[in-house]
């Protein structure tokens, strides 16, 4: 079980070479760190935690080949056509019949691009501090489960807001990409400004010298994090509110629950 002292934290490692961004929420759902640092500097982060959920921005490992499985595919709904979505994990061949667009991921590590590489690296790394992956999939012995002290997901941003709007966000680096996004977590109790306070502090003077106020706007990069995070307080505290696509051999993609 997960205790009010549980961290939840969001990372986003899609920067590749160039800092990954992190956040970390209490179950208050309090802002208590978002910054960067070099994959080093968020493991030493990781690495003094007690009990924590992390979810990353990024695939868990390389698809494992399982939409070639004919057993695989004959329990889809509908089944796909012969020949179509092999090269796809099953997570993302269900995001896809959701209508949401995805990265795929390549069955080799070496033909990911960095961004994907450093996501491996990322969770290869975490298993190490012994964090374990947060299935949906009950406990293979119910009597003594593992403790799940220390636990990570697989999380996309993308759909996590497409999910709640039922349709594609407005794009993630424009300025109504980053309204929409903070508003939406706003709206969903997470302790960060509130968005519209951005319009209360335009003037004609600020636009004509074109000097917005961003201070309380979050980055892109920032609101990935915030909702990686909020995903990951999701799945620990309200798991009827979450979803997990896809199989725990290859990676699970956890998103808001969805009704068709």
């Amino acid at each position: 079980m997960f205790s009010s002292q549980t961290t939840y934290i969001g990372i986003d490692p899609t920067a590749g070479k160039r800092p990954l961004t992190y956040t970390a929420i209490d179950s208050s759902l309090r802002l208590l760190a978002l910054g960067e640092g070099n994959l080093n500097d968020i493991l030493a982060f990781l690495a003094g935690q007690r009990q924590a959920v992390v979810a990353v921005c990024a695939p868990q490992k390389p698809n494992q080949g399982l939409m070639d499985q004919e057993d695989v595919r004959a329990q889809l709904n509908p089944p796909p056509r012969p020949g179509r979505w092999n090269d796809f994990r099953l997570a993302e061949y269900q995001m896809r019949r959701l209508k949401i667009s995805c990265p795929q991921t390549p069955r080799h590590e070496e033909d990911a691009p960095t961004w994907m590489q450093v996501g491996f690296q990322l969770y290869r790394r975490m298993e190490g501090l012994g964090y374990r992956a947060f299935s949906a999939l009950p406990p293979a012995d119910p009597v003594a489960p593992e403790p799940a002290d220390l636990r990570f997901i697989e999380v996309y941003p993308q759909a996590t807001f497409s999910t709640w709007l039922k349709k594609p966000p407005l794009p993630k680096n424009t300025l109504e990409g980053r309204l929409q996004r903070q508003l939406i977590l706003y709206a969903e109790k997470l302790r960060i400004a509130d968005p519209m306070d951005f319009f209360e502090e335009i003037t004609r003077h600020r636009l004509l010298q074109g000097v917005l106020p961003l201070e309380n706007l979050h980055t892109s990069s920032e609101l990935d994090t915030l909702v990686a995070a909020y995903t990951a307080w999701l799945t620990a505290n309200h798991p009827d509110r979450v979803t997990f696509l896809g199989h725990p051999q290859e990676g699970q993609i956890v998103i808001p629950a969805y009704s068709l």
